[in-house]
């Protein structure tokens, strides 16, 4: 790639990235506030490790185990070997 280029390819990336981070600024700006607090939180004092109570928020809010409740109990706290 020649340096005219590579140069406006530069200048494409830093335009798609601006507008990017303006995007991202309204969606955020658009979120009810506790989400908001949330995601600030998130965004400026995580440590970016998922914790187990995080897994648990987002299966309890995504409902994706809701189907769990239409099954049957086939195992008891009797079953199994005592560990």
């Amino acid at each position: 790639m020649n340096v005219i280029n590579s140069r406006t390819s530069l200048k494409l990336d830093y335009i798609m990235n601006i507008k990017l981070v303006e995007s991202l600024v309204q969606i955020v700006q658009s979120l009810p506030q506790e989400e908001r607090q949330i995601f600030e939180e998130k965004l400026f004092f995580d440590t970016h490790q998922v914790s187990t109570q995080d897994i648990i928020n987002l299966t309890n809010k995504s409902q994706s185990f809701d189907f769990l409740y239409d099954e049957p109990d086939i195992y008891t706290l009797e079953d199994g070997e005592a560990i």
